[in-house]
């Protein structure tokens, strides 16, 4: 079992989009480092749902992996935003995983709390805060799942 965060800007598509959807193809990831991490993750993977662009980014809820990497079909598509004419069906370049909803949060972390939290000082969010999908260790998993389950201070 492996452990991710998947970042999106909830006018974009917000966690309970994906609770109404059940499951969605997790498209447009164009940078190389979160393309690697989805062609490592695999179905059963759980991931936090992360709300990034907004007064108070935060982790929301559990999502899982429902479908290994497949090369992502809005690179194909010229009215795509994510449409990129140098990739080839033959030759794809990016790749998308599906996710699916799990639960909410008993309450959202934000990023705040997770900075002042020094048991995740080495989390890649709070490193490299831009990357869209991002590995995390059990360790911080568990800690952000305490975090959550604790009022807000």
């Amino acid at each position: 079992m492996q452990y991710w965060l998947f970042k999106s800007e909830p006018h974009a598509y917000s966690f309970e989009q994906l609770r109404t959807d059940g499951t969605t193809p997790w498209t447009g990831v164009r940078n190389w480092q979160a393309r690697g991490n989805m062609k490592g993750m695999a179905v059963g993977d759980l991931g936090f749902f992360y709300h990034s662009s907004i007064a108070q980014p935060c982790a929301v809820g559990i999502c899982k992996v429902a479908k290994e990497a497949y090369p992502d079909f809005t690179q194909f598509d010229e009215g795509s935003e994510y449409y990129d004419p140098t990739s080839r069906p033959q030759r794809p370049k990016w790749y998308m995983v599906d996710v699916e909803y799990v639960e909410p949060l008993p309450r959202p972390v934000t990023l705040a709390e997770m900075r002042a939290e020094p048991r995740l000082d080495g989390m890649v969010l709070l490193r490299r805060g831009r990357l869209s999908v991002q590995p995390v260790t059990e360790r911080e998993w568990n800690i952000v799942l305490e975090l959550s389950r604790t009022p807000a201070a």
